[in-house]
């Protein structure tokens, strides 16, 4: 049988951690020639390029290296440069994952080369529509042929609003695969000498706290609402802070560095401080994370890796596209108020939390049903 090309873009840091799984699946796969297209919307290497050694995936095939910009500009660089490859490599099916600008790019140019489209983590709604991610996920969905869904809420968004149940396939997170992997390989896994030395020297419990979102970090106002509730925090036990370039830059054009604190970074027992460092590789911040007593954070990801683990979760979002995360496992909405983020992190440091479960299907094994389906679909 003649395999089918399938190309599986990725663009963006969360895109990495959910093609790893994905790509280990298909490559085993006699049915497929699978190729990685890495689009470069995240470009510095410890947004992307360390991603790939330390997640276990090959080098792309293809890198569009499109850069920072606009989501205009970000959206149709990454088209005219995925419409080059494609005419050339006549992909039979195009991936696309999560909600980036890179998704709904390369997913305009797939349907309009007659591909077939495939959408990873397709159906989550935060009903939000002032975030670029949400109309990028009802664009892409708007368009895709098979759609691969994290939770059963996501399959009644599809359904409902008139997709095919047999094109919707509930396979569970493929995020949480990855999670898995990783954790099953730390010990073997490069994780840097400054970051195990910083992790000796934390006495007890720690928070770790990421922050990105346009509307939590180009906001003065919030911005500093934010790091103002976090620093009392971080006078009672410190605060890990690996930072966006994004945030670092507003951070200091917002004249609010004198929240943060160098404290315990060269030497000595960690017992406070809200300590900024630069951007994390994917295993140095799991290394930190999963061993918190609290995760503070307005990413998507993080909210699904902490709700598989069990770990106490604050999202600083006025909603989820993750609802799941939130109904049965150990996720929280805060939004921007500052007297229920603290209140719930001393919760959490107390060991007072909710009870959580981790939701169905979140078993290490969805890139696996990936494949079995897009296998069923070649007829193997």
């Amino acid at each position: 049988m003649k395999k089918k090309k399938i190309f599986v873009v990725a663009g963006a840091r969360p895109n990495f951690m959910k093609i790893a799984p994905i790509v280990r699946a298909l490559d085993a796969s006699r049915a497929f020639e699978t190729s990685i297209v890495h689009t470069g919307q995240h470009y510095d290497h410890n947004m992307s390029g360390s991603f790939f050694a330390e997640l276990g995936i090959r080098r792309p095939d293809y890198n569009l290296e499109v850069g920072s910009g606009s989501h205009a500009f970000q959206t149709a660089a990454v088209m005219m440069k995925f419409e080059e490859i494609c005419l050339k490599g006549q992909p039979d099916y195009v991936m696309v994952v999560g909600d980036v600008n890179s998704t709904i790019a390369a997913g305009l140019v797939a349907k309009k080369l007659s591909a077939t489209l495939i959408h990873v983590e397709a159906g989550l709604r935060s009903g939000d529509r002032l975030m670029p991610e949400e109309i990028n996920r009802l664009a892409t969905d708007a368009i895709t042929d098979i759609f691969f869904t994290t939770e059963k809420g996501a399959t009644g968004n599809l359904v409902s609003a008139g997709c095919s149940p047999g094109q919707v396939h509930f396979v569970g997170n493929v995020m949480i695969d990855n999670l898995f992997y990783q954790l099953g390989r730390l010990e073997e896994a490069a994780v840097s000498d400054e970051v195990a030395a910083l992790k000796e020297r934390l006495c007890g419990r720690y928070i770790c706290l990421t922050m990105h979102r346009p509307s939590n970090v180009d906001n003065p106002e919030v911005l500093e609402t934010i790091l103002a509730s976090v620093g009392e925090l971080a006078r009672e036990v410190p605060v890990l802070f690996p930072c966006h370039p994004r945030t670092r830059k507003n951070i200091t054009r917002f004249g609010l560095d004198g929240y943060l604190s160098e404290a315990g970074i060269n030497g000595g027992a960690v017992e406070q401080g809200f300590l900024c460092m630069p951007p994390l590789g994917y295993n140095d911040f799991l290394y930190l994370w999963k061993d918190a007593a609290l995760v503070i954070t307005d990413s998507g990801g993080l909210q699904e890796e902490t709700t598989a683990l069990e770990i106490p979760c604050l999202t600083i979002r006025e909603n989820t596209e993750r609802p799941v995360t939130v109904e049965v496992g150990s996720n929280l909405i805060v939004g921007s108020d500052s007297d229920r983020l603290k209140a719930e992190s001393r919760k959490a440091l107390s060991g007072r939390w909710k009870p959580c479960a981790v939701p169905e299907l979140w078993d290490g094994r969805s890139g696996e049903r990936i494949k079995m389906v897009l296998e069923g679909s070649c007829g193997i």
